[in-house]
């Protein structure tokens, strides 16, 4: 009786134990499978994460050295532009505003200008001159250009004008300035292309 017994419980142990073991087995494996899979999931998002950061990254990489390289070119550009400016300047500057303040060689472009407004027919003019040129020009103007014309020359003198002159027929319409600011302009515009080529190639 006490074998039978004792075999009893033995096979109630052994069955208990094998089918807690097994058990045990079981949710241990489900542990693991449920545990690579949310070490899969993780690692997926972590990819994700760092995927979307270094196309972050690269797009404010690439829009940085677009703005780089935009800056620099305007940056270039405008210094070229200034030393030309500056280069231009001194060569047009000074020497064209002597010029337009010489009495003798106003009355030289007034000639030729005035005799090109009269190459039809005699035509009144007005003229606009410079006060500081008035001693020296006013008798040129009255005497002078108005016999070489054969028309009425009228002129008057501004203190706005610091070099050269305006010129246009009596009855308006349009004047044609040749003062020192115009003809500064205009030689710098002929000027600028050929020392933009000598400067910079």
């Amino acid at each position: 009786m006490q074998n039978k017994l004792q075999e009893l419980t033995d096979k109630l142990y052994n069955e208990g134990l094998s089918k807690g073991k097994q058990e045990g087995e079981e949710l241990l494996a489900k542990a693991k499978v449920q545990a690579e899979e949310m070490v899969a999931k993780a690692e997926a998002e972590a990819a994700r994460i760092v995927a979307a950061a270094q196309k972050q990254a690269d797009e404010i990489r690439s829009k940085v050295a677009s703005d780089i390289r935009m800056a620099s070119t305007q940056s270039l550009a405008a210094t070229r532009k200034d030393i030309e400016t500056l280069v231009v300047g001194k060569m047009t500057g000074e020497p064209v505003k002597k010029a337009l303040s010489s009495a003798e060689f106003v009355k030289e472009i007034i000639k030729a200008v005035a005799e090109k407004f009269t190459t039809d027919g005699p035509v009144d003019l007005a003229l606009v001159l410079p006060e500081s040129l008035q001693k020296e020009l006013e008798p040129f103007v009255n005497a002078e250009l108005a016999k070489t014309l054969n028309a009425g020359v009228e002129a008057s003198f501004s203190k706005k004008i610091s070099g050269g002159f305006r010129i246009g027929p009596k009855e308006g319409g349009y004047f044609v300035s040749f003062t020192d600011e115009t003809f500064d302009e205009l030689i710098s515009e002929y000027l600028r292309p050929a020392t933009k080529k000598i400067l910079f190639g």
